[in-house]
Formats: structure tokens, sequence, C-alpha cells
């Protein structure tokens, strides 16, 4: 399945929060129409139209730049049989997923002569992730947000996604992160951190050391602590344990923090270097 059909299930799947998204508008009468169009059919698997109300919303999901037609003639395109067809207003947005300079991702019209056509365009890695991991929905495309620490935020798309009660979306939300997160991360990370056991873990991890924070109990979050730690990297040497049994419920609840950038057992030693002997 490629990264542009993804997104295209994700918008039929939900087209509400996508409206909400990418026009501002909160509407119960919303359809997802079929993407052939009169005359000549052009069809792509990344391209999706919804009408809510009176209004059309054109959504063209891209990982490249390139095509053929090109994308400012194509919205053009598009935009005049939709306006045919449907008669009503017609709002176009295309959405970049993976991050380039290229000057189409920047580019908002077509222009030639007296002809003018404009349409925006949204780029996945200026976006601000709070709006996509508060949102089930959308959550999926939080892995290619803007972020100064993109493991970081793949963590906590992670434990969104555990989050989620309903057991079949919760794994067609991991599925569909695992795919686009393709665009920014090597696989078997992806893989190690969206695993349901540990997703499951992360989540409880949390949890526990909330909860110990408040009453004090320092020994159930090393547990917990301990055992994420024997998940991801195996059976632990016993000099490793010592130096985590020492860390208070503060640093423990830090390490839980940074637990998941970590790529090796490298990573995690040079942490406990840094916050045992302070």
């Amino acid at each position: 399945m490629s990264f542009d059909n993804v997104c295209k299930i994700l918008a039929e799947k939900y087209p509400v929060d996508f409206v909400r998204w990418l026009i501002g508008e909160e509407s119960t009468d919303i359809t997802v129409l079929k993407t052939e169009l009169s005359l000549e059919p052009i069809r792509a698997d990344s391209v999706i139209f919804i009408q809510a109300g009176n209004r059309i919303l054109h959504i063209e999901f891209q990982t490249l730049t390139k095509s053929n037609p090109a994308i400012p003639f194509r919205m053009l395109d598009y935009y005049v049989r939709l306006k045919r067809l449907y008669k009503c207003t017609v709002t176009q947005v295309v959405i970049f997923l993976q991050e380039t300079d290229d000057e189409i991702a920047f580019t908002e019209e077509y222009q030639e002569e007296s002809t003018i056509h404009r349409y925006r365009t949204v780029r996945m890695w200026e976006q601000n992730s709070s709006l996509f991991l508060g949102n089930s929905a959308l959550l999926p495309l939080a892995s290619l947000c803007q972020t100064d620490s993109p493991q970081e935020l793949l963590s906590q798309v992670a434990q969104e996604v555990a989050r989620i009660a309903d057991r079949e979306t919760r794994q067609n939300a991991a599925a569909y992160t695992e795919i686009l997160a393709g665009l920014r991360f090597e696989k078997g990370f992806i893989r190690q951190l969206l695993s349901e056991d540990i997703m499951q873990e992360s989540v409880i991890y949390q949890d526990i050391l909330q909860k110990g924070e408040e009453r004090g109990e320092q020994k159930e979050a090393l547990k917990y602590t301990l055992r994420l730690l024997n998940r991801r990297f195996g059976e632990i040497d016993s000099s490793i344990i010592e130096s985590v049994k020492l860390l208070s419920t503060e640093k423990l609840e830090a390490l839980g923090e940074e637990f998941f950038s970590f790529s090796n057992l490298s990573d995690l030693l040079v942490w406990l270097d840094q916050n045992t002997s302070s």
C-alpha cells in the first residue's frame, strides 16, 4: 500500500476530521464523492473529494513533487471539472507528505498568460504535531510533523495509538502509522516502537510513574522500567540494573521520556552515565 493511498483511506474513513482540519468547518452534512470525473477520466489513488454542505473539498496527497501532468495544471483541471459537475464552491489542498525543498511543494497557483488558478499547499513537516496527536483520526500523520526530535515524536505517537480503546481501531492506526512513518524512519525501529506489547507497556509505565510520584512508590516505577528495558534490549547486565536502581522517581520519569529515542544499548549507557554521576 502506497503512502498516498493510506492518506486517502484515512480521509475516506474520517472525512469530518479532515474537513475540520483543512477548512475549519464543523459539518455533519458530509459525503465522500467518487474520484472519477466526466470527460476523459483522470484518476489517482491519492485524490479524494469530500462534499461538505455547498462546498467540495478536494484533497491531493503527494509523496513526490513530480507528476504528469504537473501538479499546478492538474489542480486547475480538477477545479474546472468539479465546478462544472457540482456547481458549488471548490476548495483545493495539496498535502505534501515527505520533506523536500522542491519549489513545487511551495507553489500554490497555476499561471499562464491571463489564467491564474490558486490552491493551498500543506507541508506536513511544517505542521504542529499537537493537533494530530490529540485526534485518533489524524494520528497516523503525526510522525511526519515538525519536531526537533523525530524519535521522541514517534514515541509519542506510539503511546497515543496504545491508548485507543477499540482493538480494531488501534491495530488499524498502528498499521497506518507504520506505513507513513516509513517516510522518516527505519522499518525496524518503527516496528519496535509500534509493537502492541511495547505500546501497552509504555502507557502502563507512564501511569505507574504518575502514581509513584503521588505515593512515593519508586519501587513500582523501577519494576516497570526494568521490564521495559528487558523487552527492548533483551537480558541486561547486572551493572546496568544496579545503575537504574539508583535512579530517583524523577530520574526514572526522565528515563521514560528518553527511552524510545535510544537506538541501541550504548545510548542507554551514555544516558545513565550522565544521570547517575550528577
